[in-house]
């Protein structure tokens, strides 16, 4: 194995991977019924009977790298653990390793004072609050983040917030408590990239009011609680500004490099599930007297499958080693390529698994729309593909700027 597991991470595998025989797979149909029927507003009950058990196993907080806080895992070896995360759409946030959380409790760790860190932090690392990161903005392409128009502005002893986000996960959640928010303020620097910021932004602060959920290829709450918000005249205090004034980029930087590698890791682990859902379907159906697993074209798209998953993960380990050793900025090229590679590779199986399901597989009776409504998603979240294509073209080609 080219990127071998340790010792530490053999074992946690081993019992998560007990626990969701145990625990998580036989609590999905629950988990998607309640999603569906109590909504995007309500917390779903199944998650807060699990997240007690999935403590006491000691599998909490797997994603922490540098922090005596988690398991202390590197991003290599967290891989391997994210992937079986990923393989169900109950499982992250049962361990508490759910985005947006997970980038948020990071930056936290980075960025935030002492008094954030006790407010906020603390909670979120129990499982007791959720939060939410609100940057992406209906107005303008957010796929270049200079384009916020957002502002912070400020006010003697504190900032005013105004400005209209969406699909900022987790605001209809009524878990949701503290927003990191991104805006302008510094919008004539002719830097662009030092004209935003960062600021924490209690949810119960007077102006923000929580829109709407906003459906993802038409589920509420799975595969993301999406939500449109608008702040009015939002005040908070001065010290609520992470780093300082003009470093937005810098913090996002540092916040979607591990964001999008978590994604890719749980797309892995989604792409094998899916695969595995689609062989057995193929086994078990016949069509024009033999097997549909014996029918070439089922075949080539296995084997197909099978090679793309296995390029994807090689991909991600690689990426992952390359930010333990050298880390997140010298790693963008690594990072923005896995970005494009894994929800191509994911969506694409998955397609091929509906179609090898017949009717049946656009219904939500295999959790293959389900799915796909992730991987989908995650061709624009943190990025779209075209932007991570430019980038990756950039570094390619300054290679031989001098040829």
């Amino acid at each position: 194995m080219l990127y071998p597991m340790s010792p530490k991470v053999v074992e946690l595998k081993r019992k998560l991977e007990s626990f969701m025989d145990r625990h998580i797979y036989p609590n999905e149909e629950r988990f998607y019924r309640e999603a569906e029927e109590l909504g995007p507003w309500k917390v779903y009950p199944v998650v807060e009977e699990l997240k007690p058990l999935a403590r006491a196993k000691g599998l909490w907080n797997l994603f922490l790298p540098e922090s005596g806080h988690g398991a202390g895992l590197t991003n290599l070896e967290y891989a391997p653990l994210c992937e079986v995360m990923g393989r169900t759409h109950l499982a992250p946030e049962v361990f508490n390793c759910s985005a947006p959380d997970t980038g948020n409790m990071e930056v936290l760790e980075r960025y935030g004072t002492e008094k954030d860190k006790e407010r906020w932090l603390k909670p979120l690392l129990a499982g007791e609050i959720r939060s939410c990161f609100a940057m992406t903005e209906p107005a303008v392409a957010s796929s270049d983040a200079t384009n916020i128009e957002s502002s912070i502005v400020r006010d003697g002893d504190h900032y005013v917030i105004n400005g209209r986000k969406w699909y900022t996960t987790n605001a209809t959640d009524p878990r949701c408590k503290i927003c990191i928010f991104m805006g302008k303020t510094d919008p004539d620097n002719p830097d662009r990239h030092k004209q935003q910021s960062m600021i924490l932004v209690p949810m119960d602060t007077p102006g923000i009011e929580v829109k709407r959920p906003l459906p993802v290829f038409g589920f509420y709450g799975v595969p993301d609680r999406a939500s449109e918000v608008v702040f009015t005249n939002v005040r908070v205090p001065r010290e609520n500004m992470l780093l300082g004034e003009g470093r937005g980029f810098e913090i996002a930087q540092g916040r979607l490099g591990p964001g999008r590698i978590h994604h890719c890791m749980r797309l892995i682990g989604l792409a094998e599930r899916t695969l595995e859902k689609m062989c057995r379907r193929v086994r078990s159906r016949v069509a024009f007297g033999k097997p549909v697993s014996e029918q070439t074209v089922t075949q080539e798209r296995i084997a197909e499958a099978r090679i793309m998953i296995e390029q994807a993960r090689l991909l991600t380990l690689n990426a992952a080693y390359a930010m333990d050793t050298v880390g997140n900025k010298v790693a963008k090229a690594e990072i923005a390529m896995i970005k494009v590679a894994v929800p191509n590779m994911a969506c694409q199986i998955i397609d091929w698994a509906i179609q090898a399901h017949g009717g049946g597989g656009t219904s939500n009776d295999f959790g293959l729309t389900q799915a796909y409504a992730t991987a989908r998603l995650l061709r624009l979240a943190d990025g779209p593909d075209e932007v991570h294509r430019n980038q990756i073209a950039r570094f390619e080609l300054k290679k031989y700027s001098n040829a």
